[in-house]
């Protein structure tokens, strides 16, 4: 687990360039530059056979499309965590994981070195999951690559490293965290005091902070209600006493 060094991230991928401009960008490129982060692309196409360096073959027993190969796969994460200096958090980026939450991406944070490993064509070899420790997804629906979903947890952990985010309340305070009981972020105004007819709402000017925060309770419950219903079992109990902090 963490030891307060740079969080180190190794991506196994078909297509390394396609993370460059994210590498670059936003808290992540910031991060990078500062030594918090440590990325470390693998072209899984290094460990292919044959002259067209193949990384996949047809399925035993038939099917459609391509399986990607377990000796191509397992050698480019071994090569990948000699780069990050150990062994890793393995974890498949698959639709057949758990899927991403906010909490998953705060215990991902916690490792110090991180490989995820992005699936291409009909997946994995089913030995490869004897490998890894972990397999996470999006969501139920399925995407062509891995890529994208590695770029999310990427993003996503690296929130929870500590000194990252200019602001901590950024992460303590949003959507599905524990300060709002797992339930969706309270609306949130800046100017113009008026646009087109609709208002910033007064309370909000008030200067009342336990009125504000009482309004934004509530406000957290009722967006959690009409837009995630499914996660109303957690929000409900805002209704006793809890706090949203300024």
């Amino acid at each position: 687990m963490s030891d307060g060094q740079s969080f180190r991230v190794g991506v196994v991928t078909l297509f390394p360039d396609i993370f460059r401009d994210f590498l670059e960008i936003s808290f992540v490129g910031k991060a990078r530059k500062n030594q918090q982060l440590q990325v470390e692309l693998q072209d899984l196409r290094e460990f292919g056979f044959g002259k067209h360096q193949s990384v996949d073959d047809t399925p035993y027993g038939g099917g459609s499309g391509m399986v990607l190969r377990v000796d191509s796969v397992v050698p480019a994460i071994e090569a990948c965590e000699e780069k990050l200096g150990g062994r890793a958090h393995r974890v498949l980026m698959s639709p057949q994981g758990k899927p991403l939450t906010a909490s998953l991406s705060e215990n991902l944070s916690r490792y110090d070195r991180l490989v995820l490993v992005c699936g291409r064509y009909e997946g994995f070899d089913h030995r490869v999951r004897d490998a890894v420790d972990g397999e996470i997804s999006m969501g139920d629906f399925v995407l062509t690559g891995g890529e994208i979903p590695a770029m999310a947890v990427i993003e996503a952990a690296l929130r929870f490293r500590p000194g990252v985010l200019g602001n901590h309340e950024s992460v303590v305070e949003e959507s599905f965290s524990d300060e709002l009981l797992g339930g969706l972020e309270y609306p949130q105004y800046t100017r113009p005091l008026e646009w087109r007819g609709s208002k910033v709402p007064d309370i909000l000017r008030s200067g009342d902070h336990q009125k504000i925060q009482a309004y934004r309770r509530e406000e957290s419950v009722r967006r959690t209600q009409e837009a995630r219903p499914d996660l109303h079992n957690h929000s409900s109990a805002s209704s006793a006493p809890g706090k949203v902090r300024q």
